[in-house]
């Protein structure tokens, strides 16, 4: 089904920017919703690149749509992953990990202790 331009150029080449861009979106404490415009400013370039360098179809809807669609997971995964980390690394009196991609408030009985 999927082919080998859309291995190269949407997984590895454009999803390695798509990571990035989540990890420079929470970085800078920017929303979901700026992230998602640059997802779909990822997919212009994914169909641009898989239509230049592979001879595909530069106008494909679907396509256009599967690469923004695996773009923005890529780019949500590591927007949350990162924004977890910085809010239990930047307030752990206040914040505590809870999964990968999650983080809860301390209970007030809870003590904090540092350089754990």
């Amino acid at each position: 089904m999927f082919g080998t331009a859309f291995i190269i150029v949407t997984v590895f080449v454009m999803g390695f920017a798509s990571y990035m861009t989540g990890q420079a979106m929470a970085n800078t404490w920017r929303t979901f919703r700026q992230l998602f415009f640059y997802c779909l400013l990822l997919g212009l370039v994914d169909r641009f690149l898989i239509f230049s360098l592979f001879d595909g179809e530069l106008l494909s809807i679907a396509g256009y749509l599967v690469d923004t669609v695996v773009l923005t997971a890529i780019a949500s995964l590591s927007f949350r992953l990162k924004l977890s980390r910085k809010m239990v690394s930047q307030y752990p009196w206040l914040f505590e990990r809870v999964g990968l991609f999650s983080w809860r408030e301390r209970l007030a009985d809870q003590e904090y202790e540092r350089g754990t």
